[in-house]
């Protein structure tokens, strides 16, 4: 074989790894973008804020759905392995999004069009709840030590890629087709592109080799997958990794979803697509550098710093939010600083709580669950809180939740810390793999 032959076939592993979060970003924010849009065609009404609230609740469905992803992929990811779990989980994201795109609306088919956006919503909740688990496991598996941030930052990279292309698609389409075509049919479009390459990962990801740890120390595990394992040997971890995420969850539900639907209702037609391209462009810059930094002063000090920091951005960006171009960058901008920078370091954080055995469902649970929580919540309550001028209590909220990092580091320290117990409830190795981190 080429001596290259090994690093093309790394590059392809990484590749079709990483590009299942660029759809699912596209979708994502796709749907958050053009849910104004197709509100009233599923859920008419006379007032728009209703409607939306409507749309808004099929996409908390969706969210509710992936602790049942996180455990039900998770599990076969670490039972059968991370390719199998990665393919499934890509197939239910494909197939969610061509429902949307094709479902007539409700003038067509009544109750039936609704029900069938809660539906395709809820495989591609399962799909999300089980995507990124299994991608990190994988990708974590195949990082150089040295490098896991850096190559955790290529998550970040294509979640900014999928809504780079996701808004750009939709200014272009508002430009060409115009404000009355796109709400007629033109949202359709981003949704149907969405299954396309979701069938092409589907190849893609069909070639993937199975990681070497998989093989060498998972396979022949009786107890691989053991969600008992998870809950009682591992319980510890488990609270870590729930406090790592709950800022991710609620600003993701915020900043994805309700910040790009306000800011469309503010502004002109079309301006807020421009917006999300112009900062994740930015962002897309960065996102590499950025993983270097982390690698270099540590995960957690890193996730710690960024915070801080997003306590203070991200609150004032919220609340002085209004239709200007300068301020939705600004208010969008500030929540993707912060989950560009919180997505760089989890993967490694939360890959290296958990042993190999059950990797994948130990970063499945908490990841899904405490998403599905604050991040399926947060965009109908963010309406409610609008609409009662109640937004500064809400904002507070999700701080709070931001800043449940700092504890959780604190909590990864100890854990590090403290002696290994002995006994067969008690894996050898995964309270004292924090120390490896380096923070």
């Amino acid at each position: 074989m080429p001596a290259h032959a090994p690093k093309r076939a790394h590059r392809r592993a990484v590749t079709a790894t990483v590009v299942g979060n660029f759809i699912e970003s596209f979708d994502w924010l796709g749907y958050g973008l053009f849910a104004p849009l197709f509100a009233a065609q599923f859920f008419p009404s006379d007032n728009g804020l209703t409607s939306l609230l409507g749309a808004f609740a099929v996409l908390g469905v969706g969210v509710l759905m992936r602790p049942l992803g996180g455990v039900l992929l998770g599990r076969y990811a670490d039972r059968c392995g991370r390719r199998p779990a990665l393919m499934l989980a890509v197939s239910l994201m494909a197939g969610g999004s061509l429902l949307i795109g094709i479902t007539p609306t409700y003038d067509n088919i009544g109750l039936l069009a609704p029900l069938l956006l809660l539906l395709a919503r809820m495989a591609q909740g399962i799909s999300h709840g089980g995507e990124w688990p299994t991608a990190a496991a994988y990708l974590m598996e195949v990082a150089p030590e040295r490098r896991k941030s850096t190559y955790g930052s290529l998550f970040s990279l294509t979640t900014c890629a999928g809504a780079f292309t996701a808004s750009l698609l939709g200014g272009g389409l508002t430009a060409v087709l115009g404000p009355d075509a796109m709400a007629a049919w033109g949202w359709r479009v981003p949704f149907l592109i969405g299954g396309v390459l979701g069938l092409i990962l589907l190849v893609l990801r069909s070639q993937l080799a199975e990681t070497e740890v998989f093989r060498r120390e998972v396979r022949d595990r009786q107890d691989r997958g053991s969600l008992r394992q998870v809950l009682v040997a591992h319980r510890r971890n488990v609270l870590v990794a729930v406090l790592f995420v709950a800022g991710t969850g609620a600003v993701g539900g915020t900043w994805t979803a309700v910040v790009p639907a306000l800011g469309s209702r503010l502004s002109e037609p079309g301006t807020m697509f421009w917006v999300v391209v112009a900062v994740t462009a930015f962002f897309m810059v960065l996102n590499v550098p950025l993983g270097l930094l982390a690698d270099r002063f540590g995960a957690t000090r890193f996730l710690t710093a960024t915070s801080l920091v997003f306590t203070v951005t991200g609150s004032v960006s919220y609340l002085t939010m209004s239709g200007t171009f300068a301020s939705l960058v600004f208010t969008y901008g500030s929540g993707v600083m912060y989950l560009v920078c919180a997505t760089t370091v989890l993967p490694k954080l939360l890959t290296e709580i958990f042993p190999a055995e059950v990797r994948a469902l130990g970063v499945g649970i908490p990841n899904a669950v405490t998403s599905a929580v604050l991040g399926g919540i947060a965009p109908a309550a963010a309406t409610f809180a609008a609409a009662n001028n109640a937004s500064g209590w809400f904002i507070a909220a999700v701080m709070s939740a931001v800043l449940l990092s700092l504890p959780a580091a604190a909590l990864a320290r100890s854990e590090a810390a403290a002696p290994v117990l002995s006994g067969p409830a008690r894996s050898p190795q995964p309270e004292r793999v924090l120390a490896r981190t380096g923070d």
